[in-house]
């Protein structure tokens, strides 16, 4: 496994915790007592954890597929925990179900997952071409369906 740090800001503040064995997301849980209402702009919701990863990993911050269907989400899930970041994690949520009325999120309530993966980091070149391949410049929907 691998060795990741966190601070709690917060005294209720929950760490990541995977649910099964065979999980590649930790839950991550919120410190505050909030209401969404549908279609309001989208809200920081507060952890109460630091975390340091290390170097060559991220954190993606995603959604909970429970709370997508009834219409929560992380805004740009995934999001990006940079190993250099060592600020409090806050998830931003949105909220888009007109049909359901505001919902509560409570201290405690699991509100995203954080998937930890490792990266490279690239360099660029500048080419007069690039190779051929059997896809081409074939876009949106160029691969059938």
């Amino acid at each position: 496994m691998l060795p990741v740090k966190f601070v709690k800001t917060h005294p209720a503040a929950r760490p990541p915790e995977y649910k099964t064995e065979g999980s590649a997301g930790m839950d991550l849980c919120s410190v505050e007592h909030i209401w969404l209402y549908s279609r309001d702009k989208p809200v920081a919701v507060s952890t109460g954890l630091k975390i340091q990863l290390p170097p060559g990993h991220e954190g993606q911050i995603r959604s909970r597929s429970g709370l997508a269907l009834r219409g929560i989400t992380v805004v740009n899930s995934p999001g990006t925990l940079d190993s250099d970041f060592t600020g409090e994690v806050k998830i931003i949520l949105a909220y888009n179900n007109d049909e359901q009325g505001p919902v509560e999120i409570k201290p405690g309530d699991r509100i995203a997952q954080l998937v930890i993966a490792k990266y490279e980091k690239a360099e660029f070149s500048e080419v007069a071409a690039l190779e051929e391949t059997v896809r081409g410049e074939g876009g949106f929907g160029s691969t059938g369906k």
